[in-house]
């Protein structure tokens, strides 16, 4: 966790610097949702595993996400702004994201090592799936990849 953490500091930092503040309160809230998962975990100062901090990354992006959709359903254009700001800072966190090709050929080797052959199947090779990708792809685009190879 530490250079996740060192990495987060130095952008609240940064956004303090050049007076961001729509970067500063993302940040921040990041940091708050790390603090929190590291008191849930063990207590204050206890250190959270790389995977956990993209955990909590990946889950307040989930969160924007269902935000823009909702401000964008109720014609709230200037709130979906924001929060599509807040979520290409939260994104920066995030290992690059694997191609097409990539999530195609992992599928493959789920399938493969699952043996499956249905729809049946599906939450068997998501399983694996997800290991393979380990965070580089969201769920959403796994579970229509695996929906579409195996109808």
């Amino acid at each position: 966790m530490s250079t996740f953490v060192e990495t987060l500091s130095e952008d609240i930092k940064n956004a303090m610097r050049a007076k961001d503040s729509v970067a500063l309160n993302t940040l921040r809230a990041l940091k708050s949702a790390l603090t929190n998962a590291a008191i849930e975990k063990g207590g204050l100062g206890t250190p959270l595993e790389e995977a956990e901090c993209l955990a909590i990354v990946r889950k307040q992006i989930k969160q924007r996400l269902d935000s823009i959709e909702q401000f964008e359903k109720a014609g709230r254009a200037e709130l979906a702004d924001n929060e599509k700001a807040e979520l290409a800072i939260l994104q920066k966190f995030l290992p690059a994201a694997l191609s097409e090709s990539e999530v195609a050929d992992l599928l493959e080797k789920a399938i493969a090592e699952t043996g499956a052959t249905s729809k049946a199947d599906m939450g068997k090779v998501m399983k694996v799936l997800q290991e393979l990708v380990d965070g580089r792809a969201d769920g959403r685009t796994l579970s229509q990849a695996v929906m579409k190879r195996l109808s």
